[in-house]
C-alpha cells in the first residue's frame, strides 16, 4: 500500500489514484488548486456572505421564508443553521426521520431549532416500505446503501421549495471538511442518488414489499427545478473560516449541541454503513478522505491524521449494538447480515440505470448548462 506524503490517502482500494515524483497524490494536489477558488475564510468571504444574505432576504420579500435547508442533527447542518440565525434569515428546515436517528441527533435538532427559532418540518417515510428498500440495497451488496435515504431527502426538499416558492437551498457541504472524497474501486460507478431507475431495479430484485408510499426525485425533475424553476443550492460555509472544533464549541455554548463519534454518525444507519459495511466488506475507510480534507484546510497535521488512523475505526462493542439495532429494524438476523459483509461485494453497474439518468447526463444536462451559459 502506498500512502500520500502530504495527506493520508492511499491506493489500497483506489486503482485510479496517482502520485507525483514527491509522493504527493492527485487528490490533495487538486484540492489545493481549488482552495483559493471555492474557499474564502477571509474578508472576501465576508463580502460574499453579505451579498448572499442580501439576495436571500430580497428573494424572501412577501414570502414566509428566505431559504430552506435540510437538517440532520450533525455538525455541518447545525452550524449552517446557526450562521443563518445570526444573519436573521427566515429558514424552513426539513428533517427526514427515517427511524435511525440517534438520541443525540434528535436532541440536537430540538435544541437548535428552538434556539434559532427555525420552523422545522419532520418527514417520516413509511417505515415498512423504507426499511424494505434499505434492506434490498444491503442484499444487493452495493457500497452506497444510503442512496435511497439521500433521494428521499432531496425529493422532500424540492417538493417544499416548489410549494413555498423558495428559490435557494442552504447546503451544509463545505470545502473545509469535505474538499476530498476519494474515489474507490467500490464506488457508485457514477450513479447518483437521483437515478430512480437504479433504486427501483435493486428493489425489484431484492425487495418484498411495495414502495408506492415513498417519494422520489429523478434527474429530469432535478434539472427542471434547477434550470426552469430557478431553484439553486449554495454553500455558505465556504464563505467563513469553518473550523470543526471551534464550531462544536460555539454550538455547545449556543444551544447545548453535543458532538458524536465522527462525521455523519448522527444516524445509526449511516454510521453502520460508513464504519462497518464499507470498511469490512469493501476495505474502504472514509476517514482518510475526511482527515485529508482537514489537512488541506489546515485544521490537522498529517501526523495527527495518521495517529487517528492507527486507532480502531470504531468501538467494537458499541458498533455491535448499532448493527444489531439496524438488523432488527430491517428484518435481518445478525448471522444473515454478517454473511453479507463477508461476501466480495458488487458494483452499482451490476444493476440497471434509468434511461433518464443517461439522457440527463449525456445530453440534456450538458445542453441546459450550455444554454444557461
Amino acid at each position: 500500500m502506498k500512502t500520500c506524503n502530504r495527506c493520508v490517502l492511499n491506493d489500497s482500494t483506489d486503482s485510479s489514484i496517482t502520485f507525483d515524483e514527491n509522493g504527493v497524490c492527485n487528490y490533495c494536489t487538486e484540492a489545493f488548486e481549488r482552495k483559493d477558488v471555492v474557499y474564502f475564510p477571509n474578508e472576501e468571504g465576508k463580502k460574499k456572505m453579505e451579498s448572499l444574505i442580501q439576495r436571500l432576504k430580497s428573494e424572501g420579500k412577501g414570502k414566509k421564508y428566505d431559504c430552506m435547508m435540510g437538517i440532520s442533527g450533525g455538525l455541518d447542518s447545525a452550524y449552517l443553521a446557526y450562521i443563518g440565525c445570526k444573519y436573521g434569515l427566515r429558514i424552513l428546515a426539513i428533517h427526514i426521520d427515517d427511524g435511525f436517528d440517534s438520541p443525540t441527533a434528535t436532541e440536537n435538532i430540538k435544541r437548535l431549532c428552538s434556539a434559532c427559532k427555525i420552523e422545522l418540518i419532520t418527514i417520516r417515510p413509511d417505515a415498512e416500505q423504507y426499511n424494505d428498500l434499505t434492506k434490498a440495497f444491503f442484499m444487493a451488496e452495493v457500497p452506497n446503501v444510503a442512496m435511497p435515504q439521500d433521494n428521499i431527502l432531496f425529493a422532500e426538499l424540492y417538493h417544499y421549495a416548489r410549494k413555498n416558492g423558495v428559490k435557494t437551498f442552504l447546503s451544509g457541504g463545505n470545502f473545509a471538511l469535505e474538499s476530498i472524497l476519494q474515489k474507490s474501486d467500490c464506488s457508485s460507478d457514477g450513479v447518483n442518488a437521483y437515478c430512480v431507475g437504479h433504486i427501483k431495479d435493486i428493489h425489484r430484485k431484492f425487495g418484498t414489499k411495495k414502495i408506492n408510499k415513498l417519494h422520489f426525485i429523478n434527474n429530469f425533475q432535478r434539472i427542471a427545478d434547477r434550470y426552469l424553476n430557478g431553484i439553486q443550492s449554495v454553500r455558505p460555509l465556504n464563505f467563513i473560516d469553518y473550523n470543526r472544533e471551534r464550531a462544536i464549541a460555539e454550538l455547545n455554548d449556543f444551544c447545548g449541541f453535543e458532538y458524536y463519534e465522527s462525521k455523519h454518525c448522527e444516524n445509526y444507519l449511516t454510521k453502520v454503513i460508513q464504519l462497518y459495511w464499507l470498511p469490512r466488506k469493501f476495505n474502504y475507510d472514509k476517514r482518510t478522505s475526511h482527515l485529508s480534507s482537514m489537512i488541506v484546510s489546515g485544521q490537522m497535521t498529517r501526523s495527527q491524521a495518521l495517529d487517528i488512523l492507527s486507532q480502531p475505526i470504531c468501538d467494537e462493542n458499541k458498533m455491535s449494538d448499532d448493527v444489531d439495532s439496524v438488523c432488527e429494524k430491517l428484518g435481518f438476523s445478525r448471522a444473515e447480515f454478517d454473511d453479507l459483509v463477508k461476501r466480495p461485494g458488487k458494483r452499482h453497474s451490476d444493476y440497471k440505470m434509468s434511461l433518464s439518468y443517461y439522457l440527463a447526463h449525456k445530453f440534456f444536462y450538458k445542453m441546459l448548462v450550455r444554454f444557461k451559459g
